[in-house]
């Protein structure tokens, strides 16, 4: 039978769950809208890929994101890994040329440094909405212009209109200012285009030195008035990787294909049938130092089974403690 590797990237916004074969290439693609419900959601995509290829042997499983920890107790991961790592592996496995990697999602953003394909440097934008995917859905329906288009229309501009970039309410009502004016939508959407780039490159690229080649990747990265924008202001020509959209989960899927291949250990996946396991995750501050740690603890089945978030490690030695002595 076929073996495949699975990797699960569980955001605030999005799950993706993803299955690669033995050659790297995608298989299986599920995408969701998290809503606050990641357990919801993992079990649903995981049940989708076994439904569509139930012969099919999962040989190893990778979880990223920011419920990373969380999908890897559920599923039992062979490899948890940040979301930096994963999609620094990923891209260099596609594109091990790349120096510098552009990543923009439905609520945040970030830029990866590499050398030699390993990561150099990094920063995150989590706070500000401007520049990523939402707000770009936002401008799109308030424009009544699908979203699908939106990149498409910005290549047809031929004025430049300058938009203001640093905050989505002052873009907002720029955009709205600028079309009372009598600019055209093509001219707006790519002056907004533009901005938010900028934006992007000032703010999360602050004093980073940015080397070619460059990658883009992320939800964003299909928007082709966007790619234009950053080729723009950067000079330079932009690769946008064959599965920009998923690069997070793929490179969660190749960081557990490695370890396994390299241990030469069985996956530690708990199977399709533990989805049907009650996976319930509730949190409480430790008052044990003054660090006050929020401390994450899961169950399933009324016994503990994962506790995450104690930063000198106190509850997850009294969980290894408790269970080595059911054993």
């Amino acid at each position: 039978m076929s073996k495949v590797f699975l990797g699960i990237d569980v955001g605030s916004v999005s799950t993706n769950v993803i299955a690669l074969d033995h050659n790297y290439e995608l298989l299986f693609n599920y995408y969701a809208r998290t809503s606050g419900q990641p357990i919801e959601s993992i079990k649903t995509g995981l049940e989708k890929f076994h439904s569509q290829y139930p012969d099919l042997i999962v040989a190893g499983v990778g979880t990223t994101g920011s419920g990373r920890q969380l999908a890897g107790v559920m599923v039992g991961a062979d490899v948890v890994k940040n979301e930096i790592t994963a999609h620094a592996v990923a891209t260099t496995h596609f594109h091990p040329e790349v120096r510098t990697i552009f990543e923009i999602g439905g609520q945040d953003s970030k830029i990866i440094l590499l050398k030699d394909g390993i990561v150099v440097d990094f920063a995150m934008n989590t706070v500000c909405a401007a520049g990523t995917g939402s707000f770009l859905d936002h401008q799109a329906e308030r424009m009544k212009i699908p979203i699908e288009k939106f990149g498409e229309m910005a290549l047809k501009s031929k004025n430049e209109v300058r938009i203001a970039g640093r905050c989505t309410v002052f873009a907002e009502s720029d955009m709205i200012a600028k079309q009372q004016y009598g600019f055209t939508k093509e001219d707006i959407i790519n002056g907004l285009c533009q901005a938010l780039v900028r934006n992007y490159i000032n703010n999360v690229g602050r004093g980073k030195k940015l080397e070619p080649p460059f990658a883009f990747q992320g939800g964003v990265a299909a928007n082709v008035g966007i790619r234009a924008a950053f080729e723009k202001e950067i000079k330079h020509k932009v690769i946008i990787p064959k599965y920009f959209g998923v690069m997070g989960a793929i490179g969660a899927a190749i960081l557990a294909r490695e370890k396994i291949e390299k241990s030469q250990e069985k996956t530690t996946f708990r199977g399709f049938g533990a989805l049907q396991t009650e996976f319930v995750p509730k949190s409480f501050t430790c008052n044990g130092c003054s660090n006050s740690c929020e401390v994450i603890r899961v169950t399933a089945g009324g016994k503990t089974i994962a506790v995450w978030g104690d930063r000198c490690g106190t509850w997850k030695e009294k969980m290894k403690q408790s269970l080595s002595e059911a054993i």
